[in-house]
């Protein structure tokens, strides 16, 4: 089976120059003011969670390795830049010889994340590390929106399995491609995007479209000739023409002159179009009175995490969902807000850390080069707060823990019995990757027991309670001290 990392459609192409072209105007200039080897740091972080949820899922962190990992630029991107006439010729010969030399450190794939902590940081020349942030941020924000769309879906279904059916409405080749990725990653069991499978080794799933039954002089044909070509996985869309009146008995009846002469049994019908809850309650009365019990009911048809938790709700009786649009679009709330900001810089091997300021408090960034830990209860093994420090800062497990609101900082927890994880690893080390991404597969079955250790308040879809992300003292304090010196300098 080929994989991610020997077969994928990125490697097919060279991306290097998808970026936004202020990167090249800017890395130009500080070629032009000699300051483009100065070491900066950069953070990738999040605002707000979409859809008014409580939490994110990881997601994209193996095609930014790939992305990383082949930057270069051709002889037809040097002639294309020299023909804007706006770029020096040192930049050109820079461009010409470029060589990623930049660590870099992410959140696995599959860890539950939670707005204003850093996902991705990079440090290394500034012009390397500035000219990534546009596929930095498109790989994440489109693998990690996805993967949180598919979570909440898939807790919806309440264990039912769910497909990613979307390919068809994604937006462009790559949105179905990395969308059934992530879709995986959050919990659906397979996609309906073959090459997915090819890439990635997740399961490729599907049946047939309403065309194979109209192909055909009647429904009974239809079923009869699909059963006869997959006896072992006989699965049947039965609302071409009428479901109770027509796809049901005609299911049942190919199900007892064709299948069970073979000793055979069929899996499942889906049904794309209609009343869903209606519809499943008696189909399932036909499919039990007729001695099918065992075989499922499948339900298709612009499916979101609230449809599946209505139909749910109101007794439909469905064993499985595939799930289109709504997913591989994230049709509620399309976009995923990360943003890459600078963070610090090095003068004489010394970090000095650099903060953005806005009248919007969610806009002020967290200065300094950072670590991001995840506090775990002993007992419950369940997850208290995220705590985000400064780099060289270690917490003492044995000894009781103080966090606090860096908002509203008369709001504080001590925390005892309690051990930590740090969450980010380093992905590469001067240019080069040193990380082995797990398989698909592998995070998707990660992800599921991260998110567990969720407090149920956290997962609800409407309302959730805020996870706790939290500064460290130190960090806390070096922040306030910034604001404080610019606040003064703006009064002067």
């Amino acid at each position: 089976m080929k994989h991610s990392k020997d077969f994928n459609v990125q490697n097919e192409r060279n991306l290097t120059m998808l970026v936004d072209f202020y990167e090249l105007t800017m890395g130009n200039g500080y070629l032009h003011n000699n300051v483009q080897d100065k070491i900066a740091y950069f953070d990738m972080f999040f605002r707000r969670v979409p859809d008014g949820g409580g939490y994110c899922i990881m997601a994209g962190v193996q095609q930014l390795i790939e992305y990383l990992s082949n930057l270069k630029f051709s002889d037809d991107d040097i002639s294309y830049l020299k023909s804007k006439n706006i770029f020096s010729d040192d930049f050109m010969d820079y461009l010409k010889d470029f060589k990623f030399s930049c660590d870099v450190w992410a959140v696995p794939e599959g860890y539950p994340v939670f707005p204003g902590e850093p996902l991705v940081i990079v440090k290394g020349p500034v012009m390397q590390a500035q000219f990534v942030e546009t596929m930095i941020l498109l790989t994440i924000n489109h693998q990690t929106l996805i993967a949180t769309k598919a979570s909440r879906i898939c807790r919806a279904a309440k264990g039912r399995p769910v497909m990613e059916f979307g390919s068809r409405r994604a937006q462009g080749y790559d949105g179905a491609i990395y969308g059934a990725r992530a879709a995986v990653i959050g919990g659906c069991v397979g996609t309906a995007c073959t090459i997915a499978e090819e890439m990635f080794g997740i399961p490729a799933l599907g049946t047939m479209a309403h065309s194979w039954v109209q192909l055909f002089d009647n429904e009974y044909d239809s079923f009869k000739a699909w059963s006869e070509t997959y006896p072992d996985n006989c699965v049947l869309l039965i609302d071409t023409y009428n479901v109770l009146l027509s796809g049901v008995p005609n299911a049942i009846k190919v199900f007892n002159e064709v299948l069970k002469p073979m000793g055979k049994r069929p899996k499942a019908v889906r049904i794309d179009s209609g009343d869903i809850t209606y519809l499943t309650k008696k189909v399932r009365i036909m499919l039990d009175e007729a001695g099918y019990e065992d075989v499922k009911i499948t339900i298709s048809n612009s499916l979101d995490e609230y449809i599946i938790r209505g139909v749910l709700e109101s007794g439909a009786q469905i064993d499985s969902f595939g799930v289109g649009e709504r997913l591989i679009t994230a049709r509620s709330e399309p976009v995923f807000g990360g943003v890459y900001k600078l963070v610090a810089v090095e003068n004489d091997g010394e970090i000095i850390p650099k903060i953005k300021i806005s009248e919007n408090e969610e806009k002020i960034t967290n200065p300094a080069f950072k670590k991001l830990y995840r506090i775990f209860d002993k007992t419950s093994h369940k997850a208290i707060a995220d705590l985000i420090t400064l780099h060289n800062e270690e917490i003492d497990e044995t000894k009781p823990l103080e966090i606090f609101n860096s908002i509203y900082t008369w709001k504080k927890k001590k925390i005892k019995n309690f051990y930590i994880k740090d969450l980010m690893v380093k992905i590469f080390e001067n240019g080069q990757p040193i990380y082995e991404s797990p398989s698909v597969m592998d995070i998707k079955a990660f992800s599921a027991k991260e998110v567990s250790k969720l407090w149920s308040e956290v997962l609800r879809f409407e309302n959730p309670h805020a996870y706790y992300v939290d500064l460290s003292s130190d960090l806390w304090n070096l922040k306030q001290g910034l604001l404080n010196y610019y606040s003064e300098t703006f009064e002067q």
